[in-house]
């Protein structure tokens, strides 16, 4: 066994292709090309198989990830493939999205490891290597898997309220167990986050397409251009339905809260940034700009220069989506350090590689405007470290130097979200913790009403991708032992215990982190 671990250390790492900076600007494409299958059988090879497997205690839906890795080392992807679907709805997804330098592969101990001539590799490429082999299968088959035999139906309806990750997973499971499920989404298409906010250039547009297709031949119906709570209510779900799920997502963008925020135009949220961008407006800054006509074609080197505030994975996309839309110039404002940003350091890295512009340890205190009511800038105040009442998170105070303004001509507020007012309306019947999020039952997602389930962003805050398709396949559990007591003639369900989510922590670094 030491042997064949010595063995494996020895392999180096197999790095994917991806575009140049100086090409994905230009595009968007995904920037990672991705493995080939010789390359990623060395890659997977390099993986010891810890008897103590910490790479699956890290993932929110605990992954068998040595079991796929020693399929794929061997040459069997379909098989690989199958077993990252056991526990995961969307790895493909999952490979592409989550920050794994914080979970499977932050706990690898490949990466660990100091070999005897003292070269020290990164861990194994678990998130590439999951991408690759759902890719794999997904060419091979024609698509996602569908089940050999349907289950029987069972006659119980399900009505699951938005299709992000959570609700998708949630329509999924509760279809392949033979309920009949309805998707109410408030866009004009599917998909939620992952396509009206993740940009092209980090999902491929195909695959969400596939999925979706996916869904509907296992019977899952859409229904758009509904808004829960205001174009229906909970209680007309309940009316034709056994059960409702609320994946409702984070929420509405905060706001600033600066002078100008209200008064001034070219201040724009996040979300608002990105659905246009993900919609394909070409040009989008164009609209923005202060010297040209809405829609007119504005090039590169004359386009608006554009600040964001925040350092979220919302932030890090619209940074690099301003890019390819013909930004000027592109400046994000964060209060913290490097270290600190919420976003995927790999993102971080792509932002900064394509021209992004990063100020660390400011914090914007107004917006500047003209006489025509547009925004010209950002007025900020430095940071520094309060060392003598650092005690847990740090605090920052103003070091009195002055302030200074960073110029815009459009401002992009990404600063976290608030829950939508609508679902926790008190009429909905539901409780609400003191943030104003849905309060639920831990284990089974029960809120305070019967039969209405909720899970995801709504409930815990926003996080990944990963953490809203564990807690789909969590509730979608409990949904399905809900229903089939009704066929029993009662709702053999205890009294749901209600109460905030517990978040796990995430290592960065040395630090544990709360963050997106």
């Amino acid at each position: 066994m030491r042997n064949q671990v010595h063995l494996r250390l020895q392999i180096s790492a197999q790095s994917a292709e991806k575009q140049a900076p100086e090409e994905r600007v230009r595009n968007w494409e995904e920037v990672y090309q991705g493995f080939d299958l010789e390359r990623a059988r060395i890659e997977a090879a390099r993986c010891i198989h810890c008897p103590t497997t910490p790479c699956v205690a890290a993932c929110p839906v605990h992954n068998d990830i040595p079991t796929a890795l020693g399929l794929l080392e061997r040459g069997d992807v379909l098989g690989a493939a199958a077993v990252f679907r056991q526990t995961s709805t969307m790895p493909e997804m999952c490979g592409r999205l989550c920050p794994q330098e914080r979970l499977c592969e932050g706990d690898c101990p490949v990466g660990f490891a100091i070999r005897p001539d003292g070269r020290q590799e990164p861990p194994v490429s678990i998130g590439k290597l999951e991408a690759f082999v759902a890719d794999q299968q997904r060419a091979r088959l024609g698509g996602f898997p569908l089940p050999e035999t349907p289950a029987p139906p069972t006659g119980r309806r399900v009505a699951v309220v938005g299709s992000g990750p959570s609700g998708l997973t949630v329509a999924e499971l509760l279809a392949l167990r033979g309920h009949t499920v309805t998707v109410y989404e408030q866009r004009h298409e599917p998909g939620g986050a992952l396509a009206h906010g993740i940009p092209p250039f980090k999902l491929a547009r195909e695959i969400l397409r596939q999925k979706l297709r996916h869904l509907t031949l296992l019977g899952v119906d859409f229904i758009c251009n509904t808004r829960v709570g205001r174009d229906v209510t909970i209680d007309e779900l309940l009316r034709e339905h056994d059960a409702v799920y609320l994946g409702i997502g984070a929420g509405m963008d905060a706001p600033a809260r600066l002078p100008g925020e209200t008064e001034l135009q070219g201040i724009v949220p996040v979300t608002e940034f990105l659905l246009r961008a993900n919609a394909g407006v070409g040009h989008l800054l164009a609209t923005y700009h202060p010297h040209r006509p809405p829609h007119a074609v504005v090039p590169a080197a004359r386009g608006p220069r554009v600040v964001v505030l925040g350092g979220s994975d919302a932030a890090m996309d619209a940074m690099r989506a301003a890019l390819r839309l013909g930004a000027a110039s592109v400046t994000c404002l964060f209060e913290g350090t490097a270290e600190e940003l919420h976003g995927r350091r790999e993102e971080h890295e792509h932002a900064r590689e394509e021209g992004v512009t990063f100020r660390y340890r400011v914090r914007a205190v107004a917006f500047e405007g003209d006489a025509r009511g547009r925004v010209t800038g950002v007025r900020c105040r430095r940071l520094g470290w309060d060392e003598a009442e650092r005690r847990g998170p740090q605090r920052a105070f103003g070091m009195g130097e002055g302030e200074f303004v960073v110029p815009a001509d459009l401002v992009i507020v990404a600063l976290g979200y608030v829950p939508d007012p609508l679902l926790t309306d008190p009429r909905t019947g539901l409780q609400t913790g003191p943030d104003g999020r849905l309060l639920v039952d831990p284990q089974t997602g029960h809120t305070s009403r019967p039969g209405v389930f909720a899970g995801g962003d709504g409930v815990h805050g926003p996080d990944l991708v990963v953490t809203a398709i564990a807690a789909g396949r969590r509730t979608a559990a409990a949904i399905d032992a809900y229903l089939r007591s009704l066929d029993d003639g009662h709702a053999a369900v205890n009294a749901p215990q209600l109460a905030p989510p517990g978040r796990q922590p995430r290592r960065r670094g040395r630090r544990w982190w709360f963050g997106r």
